[in-house]
């Protein structure tokens, strides 16, 4: 198939998606307001820059069924589940751990495939998954070495990945009756009409917070979502599917490397060696000769994280 050339080169794209997306973990770490907070101000901040470009796309509002806004708010609600445990296990473990936890989304999205949709997988992509969860076991081993707080911020990261391969999976099956863009901002609107509904319930306060964290709360909105996100979103009329699946490889690499230099974290042998077996299991599952549609799941994969 024949693909339009963008205006820039696709490489500088990409590495700007990644390095954007890189910087997610580290503002949730510069910042003190609670995660629920960070996380809904974030899906609000993004919506309101979404808004005034989604005129285009009204029209299809309009023709969605009782079953696709049941879907959409569904989605809203995982996307929220989400970012509430990735982003509280980024208070107990280390961007690197973490971040490389992260990257197991399409390996928890084929495993949902095949329980949800029975979609069969090829034994290689099957070894492959093995090494990355191998790779994991190395992570949470080397992390119960430093506290039980880390592990439970593993914990936190492997919840937060299973969250966000459901949204994907819910997401696969709405879209093809939707624009992306239309899709992307309705379930941002659902979720952070979660996230305030769950900050109310739990008496987490709306407005105080310093000038400081409203600033990180909307870099949080355009750095990692409209550099990283939604520019990857652009791109697949451009590039592959599984070109733009790429960025989950990208992202651990790109926030260890700025969780080093801005915050001065570091990693063990042990967290070294789970880091290095998750990325080449990750590489070997991603280049594995996956069928069309697993291709097609993955090309989802930039509306989160």
């Amino acid at each position: 198939m024949n693909r339009k050339t963008p205006p820039i080169p696709v490489s500088l794209l990409m590495i700007i998606g990644i390095v954007a997306i890189s910087f997610s973990s580290i503002f949730i770490k510069w910042s003190t307001a609670p995660v629920s907070v960070q996380g809904m101000y974030r899906l609000l901040f993004t919506s309101l820059l979404m808004l005034p470009f989604a005129r285009s796309y009204s029209g299809a509002v309009f023709v969605l069924r009782k079953k696709d806004w049941i879907m959409l708010v569904s989605s809203g609600v995982m996307l929220a589940l989400h970012f509430l445990l990735w982003m509280g296990s980024l208070k107990y473990t280390s961007v690197a751990s973490s971040t490389m936890i992260m990257a197991l989304e399409p390996v928890f999205i084929m495993l949902g495939a095949y329980f949800l949709f029975r979609e069969k997988t090829a034994l290689s992509a099957l070894l492959a998954m093995s090494i990355a969860i191998a790779g994991v076991m190395f992570i949470g081993w080397g992390d119960v070495g430093i506290s039980a707080d880390n592990l439970k911020g593993d914990l936190l990261s492997i919840g937060g990945t299973a969250a966000v391969a459901v949204h994907m999976l819910i997401g696969q099956k709405v879209v093809v009756r939707m624009p992306s863009y239309l899709y992307s901002l309705i379930v941002f609107i659902s979720a952070s009409i979660v996230f305030a509904i769950y900050n109310l319930v739990m008496g987490i306060p709306f407005f105080a917070y310093p000038p400081r964290e409203w600033g990180i709360f909307l870099l949080l909105a355009v750095v990692p979502t409209v550099f990283g996100h939604i520019l990857f979103n652009w791109l697949l009329q451009y590039v592959s599917a599984t070109t733009v699946s790429m960025n989950i490889l990208g992202e651990p690499v790109g926030a260890s490397i700025l969780a080093y230099l801005l915050l001065g974290e570091q990693l063990t042998g042990l967290q070294w060696a789970g880091s290095m077996l998750v990325m080449s299991g990750l590489a070997a599952y991603l280049y594995s000769g996956r069928k069309k549609s697993k291709e097609k799941i993955v090309s989802v994969l930039s509306n989160a994280s």
